[in-house]
């Protein structure tokens, strides 16, 4: 893989030419950057930025007072290979915090290690209906101790309105929901994002979590994908790794309110 124009196609096609995650979003661009709103329970925030020392700050100031100004908490998503080099500790005097930073994998859809199957005893199924997404959320919750209140809004207005963008896989012990994912199939890009893998506690290390990767590339490659793209934890990255995924920056969330 060319790391380099892969990362350039990416940033092309995912961030500065990006599309509304859902129904109720819109992509804004305003100058040197692009960015998403929504409603409360949608994504708001930065998704590319082309900014130089000069401008940076004028710029971070636009979009807090552009947020703000509509009553939305939103996130700057700030990439290791983003301009300035400081824009990190810009965002931070301006008010914004860090959260941890994860890493920007990539795997090419023909090259990766799809020959992962469930364990003995799991089965996988596709979320289609609002009793498959109260699954996938019930993992979710289990599995990370966090809230799954806008992921269930979410994952159903995108169901609902255009289910052909979004592939949400639960894994079942019996009638137990063990494990959960799902992917996001980019209209007009090479790129299909993994997103919200997770395992409760008893299952994890039993490769339920690598047999869901395998599944939605396999889907990913029969919708025509050529990429996989990853924002990967210290916990998933090498099992990534090991399928053929290649790290190719860190992003980090630097999240603005409440």
């Amino acid at each position: 893989m060319d790391h380099t124009a892969v990362l350039a196609r990416y940033d092309r096609e995912v961030r500065r030419g990006a599309r509304p995650d859902g129904p109720g979003a819109r992509i804004e661009r305003a100058g040197a950057v692009v960015r998403q709103v929504a409603d409360a329970q949608g994504w708001n925030g930065v998704l590319w930025s082309g900014l130089d020392a000069a401008d940076a700050d004028r710029v971070i100031g636009e979009q807090i007072t552009r947020f703000t100004g509509l009553g939305r908490d939103f996130e700057w998503k700030l990439y290791g290979h983003d301009r300035p080099p400081d824009l990190g500790a810009r965002l931070l005097t301006a008010g914004f915090r860090a959260e941890p930073a994860e890493t920007l994998l990539i795997g090419e859809v023909d090259r990766l290690a799809l020959d992962a199957e469930p364990p003995a005893g799991i089965r996988l199924v596709t979320a289609t209906d609002p009793a498959g997404v109260h699954l996938v959320v019930d993992v979710h919750e289990r599995a990370f101790g966090t809230d799954g209140t806008r992921l269930r809004h979410r994952l159903l207005a995108r169901l609902a309105a255009d289910p052909g963008t979004v592939v949400a896989v639960v894994a079942l012990a019996g009638d137990e929901p063990v494990s959960a994912a799902r992917m996001e199939l980019v209209p007009g890009t090479g790129f299909a994002g993994l997103w919200g893998g997770g395992t409760v506690e008893a299952w994890r290390g039993r490769g339920v979590y690598r047999a869901l990767v395998a599944h939605r590339a396999r889907v990913a490659a029969a919708h025509g994908y050529r990429y996989l793209q990853v924002d990967a934890s210290a916990m998933s990255r090498p099992i990534l790794e090991r399928l053929g995924f290649h790290a190719l920056s860190t992003t980090t969330p630097y999240p603005y309110g409440s």
